[in-house]
C-alpha cells in the first residue's frame, strides 16, 4: 500500500478501536445495572466478544504502525455512563440500545469496507467478521426483547458517533 493508504487505513483501524473501546464501556455499564441475570449475561457475552474485536483492531493498528486514540479515556468513561442510563430504563431499553448501537455499528463497517484501500486485505477480514458479530447482537437483543428506541435517541447516537469517528480518525 501507498503511503496515502496505510495512513488511511490505520485512522479507519483507529476508529474501529475506538468504537471496541466505546462498546466494552457501553456493556458493562448497561449489565451493571440490568435488570435480569439473562439480559446482564446476554450484555457481558457480548463485551467478551467485544473484547476480541479490541484486540484485533489494536494488532492491525499496531502492523499499520499506527496507535488507538489518545481520547479512548475519555470515550470509555462517556459511553460508561451512557450504558448506565440505557441500562436504567429497563431490560427492555437497554437491549433495545444495544440492538441500535449495533445496527449503526454494522452501517459504520459496511463504510468502512467501502472505503478502505482494496490492497488491504487484513484489515478488511477483520471488519467482515466484526460486521457479522455485531449483525448476530443486534438480532439477539431483538429476540430477547428489545424495544424500538424513540426518537431522537437513535439520532443523538448517530451524531455522537460522527464526531467520535472524525476525531478518533485523527487523534
Amino acid at each position: 500500500m501507498s503511503p496515502a493508504q496505510i495512513r488511511h487505513s490505520a485512522g479507519l483501524m483507529r476508529i474501529n478501536h475506538t468504537g471496541e473501546v466505546c462498546a466494552q464501556a457501553l456493556y458493562l455499564g448497561q449489565a451493571r445495572v440490568a435488570d435480569s441475570a439473562e439480559t446482564r449475561e446476554q450484555l457481558l457475552h457480548a463485551a467478551d466478544e467485544e473484547a476480541d474485536h479490541l484486540s484485533w483492531c489494536e494488532a492491525r493498528l499496531r502492523e499499520l504502525d499506527a496507535r488507538p486514540s489518545l481520547l479512548n479515556p475519555l470515550w470509555y468513561l462517556g459511553s460508561y455512563g451512557i450504558g448506565l442510563a440505557a441500562g436504567l430504563k429497563g431490560d427492555g431499553w437497554n437491549l433495545g440500545f444495544v440492538s441500535e448501537t449495533e445496527r449503526q455499528v454494522e452501517a459504520h463497517l459496511v463504510e468502512h469496507l467501502d472505503t478502505l484501500p482494496a490492497e488491504d486485505r487484513r484489515s478488511r477480514a477483520i471488519l467482515a467478521v466484526m460486521k457479522d458479530d455485531e449483525i448476530r447482537h443486534a438480532e439477539h437483543a431483538e429476540q430477547h426483547g428489545a424495544r424500538r428506541l424513540p426518537p431522537p435517541i437513535p439520532q443523538l447516537m448517530a451524531l455522537s458517533s460522527r464526531l467520535m469517528k472524525a476525531v478518533a480518525y485523527r487523534l
